[in-house]
């Protein structure tokens, strides 16, 4: 073990006693975590933030506002507070919110469990997932569920957990309960992951669904797979269930064509159309050499032969312009050229802010140093922000430049440093400078 950093680790016994204490390190800090979430929400109340008014109860609100993150009875933090947390820790803004709702619902709403976990009797990890499942309990509610819980969270199950919090629910809202049991079906979905496609060309499906719906769908893809194995597929039964889903979903679109055409149309189908934007070399277009191709709408890589199928003779290919990332573009005006707005977000596929994945085609285009303030209209000025970081460069004192068509070095309220290059975000300085 020369290249071990484990100190007089050689024994058996000395191995587990000191991964013993690194997991009780781990742990302890997970507390002092919450710990420091709390200190942070505390020194960002709702009365840090200004007043903000609009003159219709429609009108959009674009000035910083006081938030609830967690449940009935926690104090209000201001809304951007948790960005510039969540960037010290590496985590996204959604992630830190998270991590500052449940350090309140703990410390504010269940504060029996909580004082287990500062004890280090129950792990913050199980204590947090407890705190997520009260969160939409009135305030006995969750006061209830502490009691009962607090006891017995670490040794209790996640199925009677969530029996207990219904229990809650049920006795102390009990008009909630039955809104949310009338509601119900509105969990139901159906989630097919193209933005998780793998290399070779395959996605993950997963829902829920009614049982009946259920039913008839496994029967359809039953007998799909069976009627494969009749005509001669030799494929295995899991490979032929998921083919026989791809059928029943093309008769489906072909049965809805042939509909909307009428009587006699029955031998006019239209082909499906296709559209991605892929990155590909010239080699692998002109066939010279097999290569990969990069799919913007899923952010992954496939094969340039796998293109080359989906674009198959049955299918209806679209080509549009190739827009040349280095070119520089400039207008004198302050609204932005689709040309320009296109440009922008192919250079950077994602959300500009450090650690946020918000696809850069549901982001607005935003001039890194404002219009008003003399910044241009052009390429080198422009960058993809979702809604809410938008809305935080624009109404805090989180600034930025962009260095390069795809990199942006960030500035936080307190003296941060990140930088976001595409994809990917890092911390310049480990630690912001004293005041």
């Amino acid at each position: 073990m020369a290249d071990s950093e484990l100190p007089d680790c050689d024994t058996p016994a000395a191995v587990l006693a000191f991964a013993q204490a690194q997991r009780a390190a781990v742990q302890r800090g997970e507390v002092l975590i919450l710990e420091a979430a709390l200190a942070w929400a505390a020194m960002h109340p709702e009365e840090t933030v200004a007043e903000v008014s609009t003159s219709s109860t429609n009108e959009p609100v674009f000035g910083e506002l006081a938030v609830p993150l967690a449940g009935e009875g926690t104090p209000l933090v201001a809304e951007f507070a948790p960005m510039e947390f969540g960037a010290a820790l590496g985590l996204s803004t959604d992630a830190a919110r998270d991590l500052v709702g449940d350090a309140l619902e703990l410390a504010h709403r269940l504060p029996r469990i909580f004082k287990r976990v500062r004890a280090g009797e129950v792990p913050a990890w199980k204590a947090r997932r407890v705190a997520q499942l009260t969160t939409a309990l009135p305030l006995a509610g969750a006061e209830f569920v502490d009691r009962q819980l607090a006891a017995v969270v670490g040794k209790i199950s996640w199925a009677g957990i969530g029996r207990l919090v219904d229990s809650a629910r049920v006795t102390f809202d009990p008009e909630g309960a039955e809104k949310d049991r009338r509601e119900a079906a509105d969990g139901r979905r159906f989630d097919v992951r193209t933005d998780e496609a793998t290399h070779d060309g395959t996605v993950h499906v997963e829902g829920l669904l009614d049982l009946a719906d259920a039913i008839d769908l496994d029967t359809a893809i039953r007998q799909g797979a069976e009627e494969l194995a009749t005509l001669g597929s030799t494929e295995s039964l899991d490979v032929r269930r998921s083919m026989a889903a791809g059928e029943l979903a093309r008769r489906q679109l072909t049965f809805d064509l042939r509909t909307e055409a009428g009587e006699g149309a029955a031998s006019v189908v239209k082909p499906r159309q296709v559209v991605i934007h892929v990155h590909l070399s010239h080699a692998a277009i002109s066939r010279d050499e097999a290569g990969i191709a990069h799919v913007e709408e899923t952010r992954s890589l496939v094969s340039t032969d796998q293109v080359r199928d989906w674009c198959s003779s049955d299918a209806q290919v679209v080509i549009k312009p190739v827009i040349d990332l280095e070119d520089h573009h400039h207008t004198d005006a302050y609204a932005i050229p689709d040309k320009l707005v296109e440009q922008t977000k192919v250079a950077q596929p994602v959300c500009a802010f450090p650690w946020c994945e918000r696809p850069a085609r549901r982001c607005d285009t935003d001039h890194v140093i404002a219009h008003g303030t003399g910044g241009p209209t052009c390429s080198c000025n422009l960058a993809p922000l979702c809604r809410r970081h938008h809305r935080a460069k624009t109404h805090t004192a989180w600034t930025y430049d962009k260095t390069d068509a795809a990199t942006y070095l960030w500035r936080s309220p307190h003296g941060l440093h990140l930088i976001k290059d595409r994809g990917s975000t890092r911390l310049v300085t480990a630690h912001p400078p004293d005041e």
